[in-house]
């Protein structure tokens, strides 16, 4: 008697679809902020946030409205940042979870430069945030701010350490460090500038939200409790230093940071103008 034979198709085996790093704590997140009791942060402790315990996505949508004062941003920031650091794991995914969508935006804007792996891409990002998550000084203002910063120069010395977009030496402080080129936006120059001392991170924001994102220089000075006529001399000063740096004829040499009687927060030399009140 003939051996029978299946009539079912033979079982394909499927490829497996790496896991991104952002998707992870997107999904780990959101396992913090659900059910009945999720990781909250007590609102009385933050002057302006209802006077009830937050969860943290709630806490997270507050903190990226624009009309959330920064001292309400830099506060909150602060105590999630405190927790993280006493070696709460959860609180460590709460604040990444709360910082998803300016990581993600990161990611976004580096994976054009290349055929680099998205998940090399994201995970370096993540690090270069939770790096900065415990060593960041939390005394100085903008914390998220410089929390994005730290993440964005993470990813962006990965991409620019390719082959394909060799990286310039660290130690050459010239026009050179910070000229744009075809693998290079306007925000990577501008990264590269506050690496370089150029530019502190809070004129590189300015110049980013204004000039290449929606937002007009009233509203930065709004949410930033900066006078619009400080913000406007304030971007006019470091568009003039950037556009020095990037023109060898004017001298383009990028400051040195150590040089005396710079600032010693941003690693620059004060002018007159900037020592004058607002």
């Amino acid at each position: 008697m003939p051996e029978e034979t299946s009539s079912l198709p033979p079982r394909v085996r499927k490829p497996s679809v790496p896991v991104l790093p952002l998707t992870t704590l997107q999904k780990s997140f959101a396992l913090l902020v659900a059910g009945p009791e999720p990781l909250a942060l007590d609102g009385g402790l933050v002057p302006g946030l209802p006077d009830r315990l937050v969860a943290l996505d709630e806490l997270r949508d507050r903190l990226l409205a624009a009309s959330c004062p920064p001292a309400v941003r830099d506060t909150a920031w602060a105590i999630v940042i405190r927790r993280s650091r006493l070696r709460d794991a959860a609180w460590t995914v709460g604040a990444a979870g709360m910082a998803l969508p300016a990581l993600r935006a990161i990611t976004a804007s580096l994976d054009a430069h290349g055929p680099l792996d998205p998940a090399d891409i994201e995970a370096e990002v993540l690090t270069g945030f939770l790096t900065a998550l415990a060593t960041i000084r939390l005394d100085l203002p903008r914390i998220a701010v410089r929390l994005r910063w730290a993440a964005y120069r993470a990813g962006l010395r990965l991409v620019t350490q390719t082959p394909q977009i060799p990286y310039p030496d660290e130690d050459l402080f010239d026009a050179q460090a910070i000229a744009p080129s075809p693998a290079r936006g306007p925000r990577d120059v501008l990264a590269v500038a506050v690496r370089a001392g150029v530019l502190t991170e809070t004129e590189a924001d300015l110049i980013t939200a204004t000039r290449l994102g929606a937002v007009s220089l009233p509203a930065w000075a709004a949410g930033h409790a900066t006078k619009e006529r400080t913000a406007y001399r304030r971007r006019e000063q470091a568009e003039q230093r950037l556009a020095v740096a990037l023109t060898p004829t004017r001298g383009g040499r990028v400051p040195d940071p150590s040089a005396p009687g710079r600032d010693a927060a941003t690693g620059r030399q004060e002018t007159a103008t900037e020592r004058a009140p607002a």
